[in-house]
């Protein structure tokens, strides 16, 4: 699933390098740490916190029937271009890399280019290529889709948010992407046969 165009390398301009980072705020489902106004802590992967601060728990779950649509809503509080990806695995060890980035050097070390886009992504990423921007948005930009849920049983399963970003220099702490997660309780619509396959990968 690619939002906004189909590509599997996003390009992102020719700046020169400049000090700026992005922020988003995981607004649905909600987020496993307590987040700030504009989403922190969010750098280390898979679902956020920092060096520095790991973050507070939320303890926040969501129940979600396996088969069906689950809606995503971020705001990207602070722009920066670039683009996002859903993923979802039974733990924090099943949820994939960081998108793989394309650099140029600089003076100031490493700066993104691009990141690869799987326009047929397969578990444990659900969606990738989404909300698509290289031109500033407001800030509070909202960006929502669906995105649908194996037919699996899964207690507290993790849905990965993660946003990538061009025009950025290494960051320690989270490479070019910020991150969030959410659990959900998935319990499969017995109408429906078990995705096997999809357990199979998420671990």
């Amino acid at each position: 699933m690619v939002g906004l165009r189909a590509a599997l390398v996003i390009a992102v301009g020719t700046l020169l390098p400049v000090a700026a980072s992005a922020h988003f705020y995981l607004v649905e489902p909600a987020s496993t740490l307590v987040q700030s106004e504009r989403g922190d802590p969010q750098k280390i992967a898979p679902c956020g916190g920092t060096t520095k601060e790991p973050g507070v728990q939320s303890n926040a779950e969501t129940n979600v029937k396996g088969g069906s649509s689950l809606h995503i809503k971020v705001k990207e509080t602070i722009y920066h271009p670039g683009h996002y990806r859903i993923a979802l695995a039974e733990s924090v060890y099943g949820l994939p890399k960081d998108p793989e980035t394309t650099t140029k050097p600089t003076d100031k070390g490493p700066w993104s280019v691009s990141a690869k886009i799987d326009p047929n992504p397969k578990a444990p990423v659900l969606a990738d290529g989404l909300f698509v921007h290289t031109e500033r948005v407001p800030s509070g930009q909202i960006w929502e889709t669906d995105v649908k849920i194996p037919n699996v049983n899964c207690k507290r399963c993790l849905i990965q948010v993660v946003q990538w970003m061009g025009e950025h220099g290494f960051n320690p702490d989270g490479d070019y992407s910020y991150h969030h997660c959410a659990a959900l309780n998935i319990t499969a619509d017995p109408s429906k046969p078990i995705d096997k396959d999809w357990l199979k990968t998420s671990k």
